[in-house]
């Protein structure tokens, strides 16, 4: 998957903004102000770091080599996908999606409400 399709699935769910609070690059989506998905797209391979249940995190990590730890982020809570084409497509939209849930899920009740999916 290359990152000119990860970010239009990104940009696809709901109250989504894609911002450069670290300057030019990386790409940082949040959803109503919280970050869910962080885009690298100056990498060889491209990276993208997402938001992931620990359980699950730690899983992904075993079953697949181009998922690593999250760089630069609270490696219990977070991994970074190497877009080197090993990951199937469907996984890695599974994972956006995880990430954007668990997210929502922790917004306060009226904001979660306020979103149409």
């Amino acid at each position: 998957m290359h990152a000119d399709e990860v970010r239009e699935l990104v940009l696809a769910y709901d109250s989504v903004s894609e911002e450069t609070p670290f300057g030019p690059e990386p790409l940082v989506y949040k959803v109503a102000g919280k970050m869910f998905a962080l885009l690298m797209i100056d990498e060889t391979p491209v990276r993208l770091n997402l938001k992931c249940d620990p359980d699950r995190a730690l899983e992904l990590r075993d079953r697949h080599d181009a998922i690593l730890p999250g760089y630069h982020m609270n490696k219990r809570h977070w991994n970074t996908l190497l877009l080197d084409g090993s990951l199937k497509p469907d996984l890695v939209r599974d994972l956006i999606a995880h990430s954007y849930e668990l997210v929502v899920a922790g917004l306060p009740k009226k904001v979660r409400e306020g979103l149409t999916r």
